[in-house]
């Protein structure tokens, strides 16, 4: 389903994958919240392992080095203060608020670069991305609820005035 591989696209996160799911599916707003917040978790341990494991054995090749340096230094200005300050709950912050490069990626990257405690880690992005899904799921139904009472609204206008202009 297109709702899970959003929902697990660097960048795009749950933050694409609710809209599309509410918007395109046809499923219900909770199965499509459920759905998407459950595949953009298991980013979380997919991101451990690979820093773990496969990101050293990477670093020879330029290319990637030289990508990886960039998202580093990239996290560390933009995450480094608020981790600093307010350790895993500035890391539950930097998820739960749904905006481009804040989601469980950066902040599985940012608590292996500054060696937070995996297991809190874990919990404070899990609950970042469960409250940034509501977010998104309240944002997107709000604005298909606003737009299709506009819509009806103006709609219900015209055919008032048409009803009175040729009656």
């Amino acid at each position: 389903m297109l709702v899970i591989l959003l929902s697990m696209m660097p960048v795009l996160e749950l933050r694409a994958g609710i809209p599309y799911g509410i918007l395109a599916s046809g499923l219900h707003y909770l199965l499509i919240y459920l759905i998407a917040v459950t595949a953009n978790l298991l980013v979380i341990p997919v991101g451990f392992f690979f820093l773990d494991f496969v990101h050293e054995r990477l670093m020879p090749i330029r290319i990637y080095a030289r990508i990886f340096g960039t998202f580093v230094e990239r996290t560390k200005k933009k995450v480094g203060p608020q981790v600093s300050r307010f350790g895993h709950l500035g890391l539950l912050a930097l998820v739960a608020i749904p905006l481009p490069v804040t989601g469980a990626y950066t902040a599985t990257l940012a608590a292996w670069l500054f060696g937070m405690e995996r297991k809190k880690s874990i919990i404070a992005i899990s609950a970042g991305v469960a409250i940034a899904g509501i977010i998104v799921t309240a944002v997107t139904l709000t604005g298909v609820g606003a737009t299709i009472l506009i819509s009806e609204s103006a709609g219900e206008k015209t055919a008032s005035a048409i009803r009175a202009l040729f009656g």
